[in-house]
């Protein structure tokens, strides 16, 4: 009776199943032989000695972070620093899957779990590519106009390392802001604040020329205009007489002294 239960036992042991969204590798941990072909979903005899493992071949996601609530209670922020030495940190993510080719490629480089290549491998080649391009970046620039462009070249120089052994790191991203010294904070957002205000002032001087300019393009034409009409008066003199007939209201003046009365020459 028991060596029959401890044979069920035994046989049940003996099989793994592989969960779907997975691709799984089967090892020999005995003969250190590794299966060339990827294990698709579903249950695989797996004898004493053998082990499957797990790798993921829809997208997932893990970030390093600071925060002792998220996935992990330690902290695991990326520290770097500028060109001069500045220390900084930031939390940073990334989403990945493995390609179900090359599932064996990746088990045969690193030898070991998903997770344990993401806590490895895959988060020393992210640090180390933010660190070597930040060396040549200022913390104005990474923190204003190439905070982008570092994460980017991180992502593309992860992305060409882990290809060829079948990780595909779909994205690499800050998961929050870039945590600076609150000193130079302070300093950038003054510098800031202070380019702000000087392109205010530029927009405002701006401003104030347009309008003075207007004004005395105004001026100039209305005193060309009366030039103009200056200069037809005196070449045309009945000009006064059909400006006076535009303006009146056909109504003859109550009172008549003894000068002419108007527009007498008027057919």
């Amino acid at each position: 009776m028991f060596a029959g239960v401890a044979a069920l036992a035994l046989a049940a042991s003996s099989f793994a199943r592989v969960e779907p969204g997975n691709v799984g590798i089967r090892v020999n941990n005995i003969a250190g032989g590794v299966s060339p072909h990827s294990l698709g979903v579903g249950w695989y005899f797996a004898p004493p000695g053998t082990h499957i493992y797990e790798y993921p071949v829809f997208t997932r996601y893990y970030t390093w972070t600071s925060s002792d609530t998220e996935q992990s209670p330690i902290d695991e922020s990326f520290s770097f620093q500028d060109k001069n030495g500045l220390s900084l940190k930031a939390d940073v993510a990334v989403s990945y899957h493995v390609d179900p080719t090359r599932a064996s490629i990746l088990f045969q480089r690193y030898r070991t779990s998903m997770d344990e290549i993401i806590a490895g491998p895959l988060r020393n080649a992210i640090r180390n590519a933010i660190v070597e391009r930040a060396a040549q970046l200022g913390v104005e620039q990474i923190y204003g106009d190439h905070k982008a462009e570092l994460i980017q070249t991180a992502q593309q120089r992860v992305q060409q390392f882990f290809a060829p052994v079948g990780l595909q790191i779909e994205q690499v991203y800050w998961a929050g802001n870039i945590v600076v010294p609150q000193q130079v904070l302070n300093q950038i957002n003054a510098k800031i604040a202070n380019e702000q205000a000087a392109l205010a002032a530029q927009a405002n001087v701006a401003t104030a020329k347009a309008d003075a300019e207007a004004r005395v393009a105004k001026a100039e034409g209305d005193a060309k205009a009366i030039q103009v009409e200056a200069q037809a008066i005196r070449t045309n003199p009945e000009i006064v007489k059909m400006r006076a007939v535009e303006k009146w209201n056909g109504q003859l003046p109550t009172y008549s002294g003894p000068g002419p009365m108007p527009f007498i020459g008027v057919q």
